[in-house]
């Protein structure tokens, strides 16, 4: 198993290039089932969570071709409907099979899903929603197993809480239902909307991209013609990346990035003394010697995304004074609270609520959780004193691309390793 050690204390300088965005590349992938052609995805982020989904497309009989951040897929070879406990086990985004399975082939059987332990994230909603189209559902073994004999047919669905994956896989199952779906409280987040620019560019009939009510005319069965497409920026990981330069003290330069993908964490990050140049595709900051207190609550977005409080709660452990971090969206997200604390951290836990009083931090053995602990645990060992061993890394792996070699050639002192037996 390999660790990160991280000498703390390193300048950054000059510029990295932000890969495509995971959480936008998933569905993207997923969508493909319901399409009658070999489709192209560029920008394609080569992480180990797109892997896991490209290896079950292929189980499922797809052809796939990963090369040069390139995804060439050609899903009209589909010939089984089974997504298996093996591969979905290890992340919960595999659901995302579920509706353009069941859209394209009237029934399908795919595991209740794994991934990161940060509280239960159910999908309940997802169910739901199919049911009103007309699906039956039960659940046996571990398996969803879904069947819609006479084929899903559009209707209206109110969504009782905002769920990101709930509302791709309802776009994807409603894209080949019959007659009009309208998705009431849908999410906004820029991984939704590009589903729906992709569903729009394949023939498809929609309204309401961005906002909270989306109306969709589904093909009647009828696969879509897709369009090459180009995965939008991953704003998480760029978010990732200005906290870096936060915690450092450093000015560095983020390209193919955009200002609109970052507009809370850019906010929070002003609050906390940097400052920012932006170009089209590109985004500079100039951090301050020393940062503020912030407080911070997770919504979806436009609001502070729940993926960028581990990160935030790294920087509240230096700033100068008293932050407060409030989790509204996931239970068990504080997991990386006691990892900071053996750096030295005074970090204090009331319920979803933490408060951060600002300290120095020292270099310790510390262990990541779950995908965005672990980059958090990166950012508190580069504003550290002394040397880190981060160890479980393959959750960071699951995420992002080449962390330690973009960060490295930023300037860190940081070397992936191999644990002893």
């Amino acid at each position: 198993m390999d660790f990160l050690q991280i000498t703390g204390g390193a300048k950054l300088s000059g510029s990295v290039e932000i890969s495509g965005a995971k959480n936008a590349a998933l569905p993207i992938i997923a969508s493909t089932i319901l399409a009658k052609n070999e489709v192209k995805i560029t920008n394609m982020p080569e992480v180990v969570d797109i892997k896991t989904l490209i290896k079950l497309l292929g189980n499922l009989g797809a052809n796939t071709k990963l090369a040069n951040h390139t995804l060439s897929i050609d899903t009209t070879s589909i010939n089984s409907t089974k997504a298996t406990y093996d591969i979905v086990r290890k992340m919960r985004a595999s659901i995302l099979v579920l509706g353009p399975l069941l859209s394209r082939f009237g029934h399908c059987e795919v595991s209740l899903p794994g991934g990161c332990a940060i509280g239960a994230r159910p999908i309940d909603l997802h169910l739901a929603a199919l049911e009103k189209m007309g699906a039956q559902i039960s659940i046996e073994d571990g398996y969803v197993v879904a069947h819609a004999p006479s084929g899903l047919k559009g209707c209206e669905i109110m969504f009782d809480k905002i769920t990101v994956t709930g509302c791709e896989n309802i776009l994807m199952a409603a894209a080949l239902a019959k007659g009009k779906t309208r998705i009431l409280n849908a999410a906004k987040e820029p991984e939704v909307v590009q589903i729906c620019e992709i569903l729009r560019d394949s023939g498809l009939s929609i309204s309401g991209i961005g906002t909270s009510e989306i109306e969709l005319e589904g093909s009647g069965g009828e696969l879509l013609s897709m369009p090459d497409i180009k995965v939008i920026s991953d704003r998480i990981e760029a978010g990732t990346y200005l906290c870096a330069a936060a915690m450092s003290a450093s000015k560095i330069t983020l390209n193919h990035t955009q200002k609109e993908l970052l507009g809370a964490v850019i906010d929070k990050l002003e609050l906390m003394g940097a400052s920012f140049e932006y170009t089209d595709e590109s985004i500079t900051i100039i951090p301050p010697k020393s940062l503020s207190p912030v407080e911070i609550t997770t919504t979806e977005f436009p609001g502070f995304p729940t993926d960028m409080q581990a990160q935030f709660m790294a920087l509240a452990c230096v700033a100068k004074g008293v932050s407060i971090i409030d989790e509204r969206l996931f239970e068990n997200r504080f997991m990386h609270a006691s990892e900071l604390v053996r750096m030295g951290a005074n970090i204090k836990l009331n319920g979803h609520i933490a408060t951060i009083t600002g300290a120095n931090l020292k270099a310790a053995d510390v262990m990541a959780t779950d995908l965005r602990a672990s980059s958090a645990l990166v950012i508190a060992a580069l504003g550290a004193s002394g040397v880190s061993n981060i160890h479980r890394i393959y959750h960071l792996d699951r995420g992002y691309e080449n962390l330690e070699g973009k960060l490295s050639a930023l300037g860190a002192d940081i070397k992936r390793l191999k644990e002893e037996d």
